[in-house]
């Protein structure tokens, strides 16, 4: 692909691809032209710097997250809809989770974002600065819910490239069970059919976090009388 025809959105979309595949430690200039097709160079008369150009895949990505229509949504609904979609989102880029600790992340699609949230929680009934800590209360606990798989993908990748991830897995499993069981709530759990779900998490536990927020708003707004609508 030649310099004149490559364009800033392929770039950044290829970097995306490139950083769904090796993560943060895999992306370089040169990996990334060999994905375009071009040389590195090309890639840098667009694009000065790799941490401009995680800054700008990180920011395009937020545009999957799903912004519901607050008109036609009750808030609650609003606000779940728009956590598990982050919630996904995140899980499928595990590299942007771990690009908040690192790199200086902003854009139009994170703050597009983020002002739909505003707008929901003042919707609900909060004033403007309680809808702040409310938007940043989930914002914050879904980044927490992501972060584990973000990072079991970047874990599972540093140890394919060392040996045998499945064994080394398995066996530090096995020592942690070990361990564990001298803790009596820890040994009932993992002595019966539900270790495994134990050692992995529930597959509930987003939603039930999440629904327990929730309920927490719903209380504070019903306190102060200023509880919404639930809309259709």
């Amino acid at each position: 692909m030649a310099r004149n025809t490559l364009t800033p959105d392929q770039i950044v979309r290829a970097a995306i691809e490139l950083l769904d595949d090796e993560g943060l430690d895999g992306l370089n200039m040169r990996s990334l032209g060999a994905r375009l097709g071009t040389a590195a160079t090309a890639v840098y008369w667009h694009i000065k710097t790799k941490d401009e150009l995680v800054r700008l895949a990180g920011d395009a990505v937020w545009s999957e997250v799903e912004l519901p229509d607050l008109d036609a949504t009750g808030w609650r609904q609003a606000a779940a809809a728009m956590a598990g979609s982050m919630h996904a989102m995140l899980t499928r880029h595990p590299w942007l989770g771990q690009a908040f600790g690192s790199h200086l992340l902003y854009g139009p699609g994170k703050s597009r974002h983020d002002d739909h949230s505003l707008a929901l929680y003042e919707k609900a009934g909060f004033a403007p600065a309680d809808a702040d800590r409310a938007a940043a209360t989930v914002f914050v606990y879904v980044l927490g819910s992501a972060l584990g798989a973000a990072a079991q993908v970047s874990l599972t990748r540093r140890l394919g490239k060392s040996g045998d991830p499945e064994k080394e897995l398995a066996d530090t499993m096995a020592a942690a069970t070990e361990v564990a069981m001298a803790f009596p709530r820890l040994r009932d759990r993992l002595g019966d059919a539900a270790a495994a779900g134990y050692t992995a998490g529930p597959d509930s536990a987003f939603d039930f976090g999440l629904a327990s927020v929730l309920d927490g708003f719903e209380t504070r707004l019903a306190a102060s009388g200023t509880d919404a609508p639930q809309g259709p």
